[in-house]
């Protein structure tokens, strides 16, 4: 998505992960600029409410009901499943085929035992959501960006890319690798127009804490006790300021955090 004549279509705007926290306020953001929005999520309820709030106009939408999404197609999704992945982007509507903009958004953590006690189970859910998950969704739509020489893919990752803190073992290496993709597909992409951006929240107050710690909502609560987190809205601004920069601007890699949230020291057990 960039700053375009206004003789050209609204761009077409894939998010995944779009029930929820990060997803759903990039959709409404997106919404407010009248893109035409693919988004894709597991829990297809939320999906259509989401959907009814964007195209409503109402005082509930996006703008206050000044600008809503110029189009709406919903996909029940796991983007683990590549096959699923394959046959949601193979059958999407042909005005909506060309997709401006993938946002991949799907992943989160689960967990935060230390390596030697965590669940394999966690650890493989973990990889197959934040790394394969990405990975399918980028091959599947990358194709179309390079043969029309437009696009762009942004890749939510975090902080945890580039700062270990304990029980952060397989989350934070699933969002190093999320960080080191997106620097080789720009590499890979030289000489296209399409862009690449890997953006890193820190501490960010969503659905996030609660899935970590599987529905334990006090342990969820006590992450943001104290501190103004980021907001989803937060991370969705930032979204939407890498997408509509001039299409010759790349931000490589964006990282954002919570004015009270800073990088600890080196950590030492003493005797």
């Amino acid at each position: 998505m960039t700053h375009a004549a206004q003789t050209d279509p609204p761009p077409v705007v894939f998010i995944t992960g779009a029930s929820a926290g990060f997803g759903a306020a990039i959709a409404r953001r997106f919404a407010g600029l009248g893109a035409r929005l693919i988004l894709a999520a597991r829990r297809y309820e939320r999906l259509e409410a989401l959907a009814a709030e964007l195209s409503g106009g109402g005082a509930g939408s996006p703008a206050g009901g000044r600008a809503r999404a110029a189009a709406i197609h919903l996909v029940r999704l796991d983007v683990r499943d590549r096959g699923a992945v394959d046959r949601a982007v193979a059958e999407l509507p042909p005005e909506l085929s060309d997709v401006s903009v993938l946002v991949n958004n799907a992943g989160g953590a689960i967990g935060l035992s230390p390596a030697h006690e965590a669940d394999p189970d966690d650890w493989e859910q973990m990889v197959d959501t934040n790394v394969k998950g990405l990975l399918h969704c980028t091959r599947a739509i990358l194709p179309g960006m390079v043969a029309r020489d437009r696009g762009h893919i942004i890749n939510i990752g975090s902080v945890a890319a580039e700062t270990p803190y304990p029980g952060s073992n397989v989350y934070g290496a699933c969002k190093a690798f999320v960080a080191q993709l997106s620097l080789n597909l720009r590499a890979d992409l030289l000489g296209s127009r399409v862009r690449v951006t890997d953006i890193e929240p820190g501490l960010a107050e969503t659905e996030f804490s609660l899935v970590r710690f599987k529905g334990d909502r006090d342990r969820a609560a006590a992450v943001y006790e104290g501190v103004k987190p980021l907001s989803a809205e937060d991370v969705a601004e930032a979204v939407v300021w890498c997408a509509t920069l001039p299409e010759h601007v790349n931000v490589n890699r964006l990282e954002l955090m919570p004015v009270m949230q800073a990088f600890a020291g080196f950590a030492v057990k003493r005797d």
